[in-house]
């Protein structure tokens, strides 16, 4: 049973939101956490104090800052360092914009455990209810379409691979070089490959889906292009080799 879990989040321009996200976290699994990580990528608005005004209902919430923004990817890194090296079992990765719903992280931190899952996904197409609860139609019809290129090129049979709402068992913080990953929002979709490459057991759990008047910084184009990029490193063996590389002894390694 994972005993030190953390929750992180990447927060950028999140004043408005953020408090609220937290203010929503269910106590079955405040009650399990360690502590919360927050890293504000660079943060433009008032985040800062909105993350301040949090501490005094969530002492042990940790803020890192990076001075500038450095991208989705960059600040996943700063957390999943901040966790594996502070020695976590688990981290629960949430989004400071309320689009996932915090109240489904006993789910699925009950799916890590029961099903000895090393990834778990809250997947939004899980159930069918993506439309229901106003995903576009075009956001909808392209995450099916990745999706269908994504498991026939990876081998699995996952309802979708773009939910950033995302558990991490300890090996996945010990045994992914995620440093070599990408800055970008095509992170979250390289973790969930780098567990395929390594065997790792893979789970869902349904999430609700929850369109308002969120903010989103992530470009639809651009983000289908990296998708396309990922899988076509996959094919061509660069996750496979980034494993090899890290294995290598030190003086074996590429410079």
């Amino acid at each position: 049973m994972a005993e030190r879990i953390d929750l992180i989040m990447p927060a950028y321009n999140a004043g408005r939101t953020v408090e609220a996200v937290f203010s929503r976290v269910p106590a079955a699994a405040r009650g399990r956490l360690r502590r919360e990580v927050v890293v504000d990528d660079g943060s433009m608005d008032d985040t800062p104090a909105a993350l301040d005004r949090l501490r005094p209902a969530w002492p042990n919430l940790v803020v890192l800052r990076h001075r500038r923004n450095l991208g989705y990817g960059a600040a996943e890194k700063t957390l999943l360092r901040a966790a594996r090296d502070g020695g976590a079992d688990a981290v629960v990765l949430l989004h400071a914009d309320g689009q996932y719903a915090p109240e489904r992280i006993p789910a699925l931190l009950d799916a890590l455990e029961t099903d000895r899952a090393d990834l778990v996904q809250g997947s939004r197409l899980l159930g069918g209810g993506a439309l229901r609860g106003g995903m576009p139609l075009y956001k909808y019809v392209s995450n099916r379409a990745l999706t269908a290129v994504e498991n026939a090129a990876f081998g699995l049979r996952l309802a979708e691979y773009h939910s950033g709402f995302l558990v991490y068992g300890r090996r996945m913080l010990n045994a992914v070089p995620f440093e070599a990953l990408s800055d970008s929002f095509a992170f979250d979709l390289e973790m969930i490959v780098m567990a395929r490459v390594l065997g790792f057991v893979i789970r869902e759990v349904a999430i609700p889906t929850r369109y308002a008047d969120e903010v989103s910084h992530l470009k639809p184009v651009r983000y289908g292009l990296d998708v396309l990029r990922v899988v076509r490193g996959f094919r061509r063996g660069r996750y496979h080799r980034l494993l090899e590389r890290e294995h290598l002894p030190a003086a074996e390694k590429p410079a």
